[in-house]
Formats: C-alpha cells, sequence, structure tokens
C-alpha cells in the first residue's frame, strides 16, 4: 500500500483520493503602465504567490526608455515566460494607471505592447479589466489654490 494518494477513513480502510488540482493554472496578471515605467506582476488567482515579476528598468539603458512601447514587450515576454516555466496557462489581466488625484491616463502604446507580448508568449488571456483608481470626491490636488508656479 502506497501511502501518496491514500487517506484512512473511521473505519480504518484505506480510501484513495484524487489528486488535487494545480492551483497555478489561472493567475492573475497586474500591468502598471504610467508616463514613467511600465511594472507586471504575475501572482496565483488569490494574489498571495508572486510567480513573476518585471518592470521598465530591467530592459531599458537610460529611464527615458522604460515607458516606451518596446521595453513595455520585453517586460510582458520575460514574465510571461516566467509564469509558463512555473505551468501556468491562462491570466486575467488588471490594467492600472496612476488614478487618485492624479492624472487617470493609462499610457495605452506600453500596455498594449505588454498585453500583446503576453499572449504571444503562449499565456492565454481570460480578461482585461481597467482598475485604475478613481476618486469620489478625494483630497485637495497638490500645488495650492493659484496652481503650482513654475
Amino acid at each position: 500500500m502506497s501511502s501518496k494518494g491514500a487517506k484512512r477513513t473511521s473505519s480504518g480502510k484505506t480510501k484513495e483520493t484524487k489528486p488535487r488540482k494545480d492551483p497555478l493554472k489561472i493567475g492573475i496578471a497586474y500591468l502598471f503602465c504610467h508616463k514613467n515605467n511600465t511594472l507586471l506582476t504575475i501572482t496565483d488567482t488569490t494574489g498571495a504567490i508572486t510567480v513573476a515579476r518585471a518592470s521598465g528598468g530591467l530592459f531599458a539603458e537610460a529611464s527615458r526608455d522604460e515607458p516606451t512601447p518596446w521595453v513595455a514587450m520585453l517586460v510582458g515576454r520575460h514574465a510571461a515566460q516566467r509564469a509558463l516555466e512555473v505551468g501556468m496557462s491562462k491570466v486575467m489581466i488588471k490594467l492600472r494607471g496612476r488614478g487618485g488625484n492624479r492624472s487617470p491616463n493609462i499610457n495605452s502604446a506600453a500596455a498594449a505592447a505588454a498585453i500583446k507580448a503576453i499572449a504571444r508568449a503562449g499565456l492565454q488571456v481570460i480578461s482585461i479589466d481597467d482598475v485604475t483608481p478613481i476618486p469620489h470626491d478625494s483630497i485637495r490636488r497638490p500645488g495650492g489654490r493659484r496652481g503650482r508656479r513654475v
């Protein structure tokens, strides 16, 4: 009798159990694109285990290149390859901009390049959600009543 996959019941008999499904087949890709950088984190469905991380600083030689679509594509490809190594096959993408009392704009060119790279690397994209935080009458913007004086 092998102990792997067997479970002892209250009557003393052993009963074969089904092997558990691997929880890392589906993941969540948090894509943060703004005017200065592109960050990508891939986690499991609970968000507790980080499978892969990548940012524009890994691939850009100068900081001005970090938000470009080319670097975003490299970020997406790198993180997707790491996720595939773990055994992940599908991802839900949560796209985020800066939000809050700042500009809620997303660097759409970089976001599109990163999403394409994730899909081309072999991960199946289930959904793309915009989770940019939008204030509902939040704190005041910095700069004062007369604005920022340059």
